[in-house]
């Protein structure tokens, strides 16, 4: 007698509540990985801001300018190596429901303060030679099929009238999590058109010399600008980011609580399924156990099928996550990032087997301490 092939023999003797249990734990990874996926998908700014770039507002409210002038008082600051700033859009492409971020960018510095984001030589000397020109995400240009040389309108809600640009350029992401669907264009031509807002801009960006000295040069900056009729709010980037995921709750205390209530019912569907299983076959572990076998083996046996069962279900769901994953977002553009990172999926599947242990081993424990006689008698 093999041991691998008693265990998987008694799990199909129950093949419909094998089934059943396998699939519980394929929904619940499955709602999991979805999760996962989530939290990632509000907190990649957090998780992948850079280290030695602080962004500065007005300290009134992002939506509130700041002059263009302060881009040199920025430069002379000590501990500061370069300068970039953007400016919100804020139009619409065909529909309003096809929200993506536009911004008008400083295309002198933009490349090089976010390095992460890569476009060709070409396609970027393409873009500033043309003052209605346009990079965008390899995200967005998917989403909407767009390619280079494309003419593309979009209406201004801000900065009113029909605004058109020409697709110079596709930019891709050195790492899963960063955000391709962004859309650039010039500042120039933005400051060019506007009827209003002229000379401002809507933040800055700067790169420290050394990321230690990042909350001190931060509040450098704001010293700098204090009692001035545009005061600064400086903060790291992994700060600024961090405080636009507060704005949508407390995501964490969700997926926490969504997920601990989901492996807590798991539990105790696996706990159940293996104290029937043990219950119903207290006669043969009586036989087991009068053979010769001992109380380790019936202990073994039982946690076996739990984990065969935590591991397949486990395994199955994360697999779908991660299939439903690689279709991109179906949020349209409301999460812009959507991965399922292998971690993550490790993660799980090590959950869920810490779920077949812990609903596992009572009846195992059970198992292992019957006597042999009060089984028979009980059969």
């Amino acid at each position: 007698m093999k041991f691998l092939p008693l265990v998987i023999a008694n799990l199909f003797r129950k093949k419909i509540r094998t089934a059943l249990t396998i699939g519980s734990f394929t929904v619940a990874l499955f709602l999991f990985g979805l999760l996962v996926i989530v939290r990632g998908a509000f907190s990649q700014g957090v998780d992948i801001a850079g280290a030695d770039r602080l962004v500065i507002i007005n300290k009134t409210s992002l939506i509130q300018p700041l002059p263009l002038s302060y881009r040199d008082r920025l430069l002379r600051i000590p501990g500061i190596k370069q300068v970039t700033f953007q400016n919100w859009f804020g139009g619409v492409y065909q529909d309003e429901k096809n929200f993506f971020p536009q911004f008008a960018v400083d295309i002198d510095n933009q490349r090089a303060m976010y390095p992460e984001f890569v476009v060709s030589e070409d396609q970027w000397k393409a873009f500033v030679a043309d003052r209605e020109g346009a990079i965008v995400g390899q995200s967005l240009a998917d989403r909407f099929g767009w390619k280079v040389g494309d003419r593309i309108p979009i209406k201004g809600t801000i900065y009113t009238g029909q605004w058109e640009f020409n697709v110079r350029g596709i930019y891709h992401g050195t790492r899963a999590q960063d955000d391709t669907t962004q859309f650039w264009f010039h500042w120039d031509f933005l400051e060019e058109r506007r009827a209003f807002g002229k000379g401002d801009v809507g933040w800055y960006v700067v790169r420290v010399s050394n990321p230690d000295q990042s909350v001190q040069v931060a509040k450098t900056i704001d010293a700098e600008f204090a009692n001035s009729p545009f005061e600064t709010k400086t903060d790291t980037e992994k700060a600024f980011a961090a405080s636009f995921v507060k704005q949508m709750g407390n995501i964490e205390f969700l997926i926490l609580t969504v997920g601990g209530v989901v492996f807590f019912t798991l539990l105790l569907v696996t706990g159940n399924t293996m104290a029937i299983a043990v219950r119903e076959r207290t006669g043969e572990l009586a036989v087991l156990k009068a053979l010769g076998f001992s109380n380790r083996f019936v202990l073994l046996l039982v946690m076996m099928e739990s984990l065969i069962l935590a591991f397949i279900g486990g395994g199955l769901g994360m697999l779908l996550a991660k299939l439903f994953s690689l279709h991109g977002d179906p949020t349209n553009g409301i999460l812009p990032y959507f991965y399922l990172p292998p971690l993550a999926i490790a993660n799980g599947v090590g959950t869920a087997l810490l779920v077949g242990v812990a609903g596992g081993i009572l009846p195992a424990i059970s198992a292992m301490r019957l006597r042999v006689v009060d089984a028979i008698r009980r059969v």
